[in-house]
């Protein structure tokens, strides 16, 4: 088990695919932010969801993304609904 899946949310599977766009530690997740990260898993797989943006969220705030605050969860589901329109334009 590595740093990152000690965080909430974060599995071995999604830690793999952090270290594939070059999040390593926790440090390096908080310092680029859930949104950035999630960009980057984007580019090397379009199906990365919107789950998947709650839970590094979640993460970045050290809790589960069950419960990130309803204003985090808007601005989140604002800022993913926008990428995915802006790629099906």
């Amino acid at each position: 088990m590595g740093e990152l899946t000690a965080l909430p949310n974060i599995g071995k599977t999604l830690e793999r695919e952090l270290h594939e766009v070059g999040i390593d530690t926790a440090a390096q997740l908080r310092q680029a932010g859930a949104e950035q990260v999630w960009l980057r898993l984007l580019a090397r797989d379009p199906s990365a969801c919107l789950h998947r943006l709650y839970a590094l969220e979640g993460a970045v705030q050290s809790i589960r993304k069950a419960d990130l605050p309803d204003a985090d969860k808007a601005r989140i589901k604002a800022f993913y609904n926008e990428v995915k329109k802006g790629k099906s334009d």
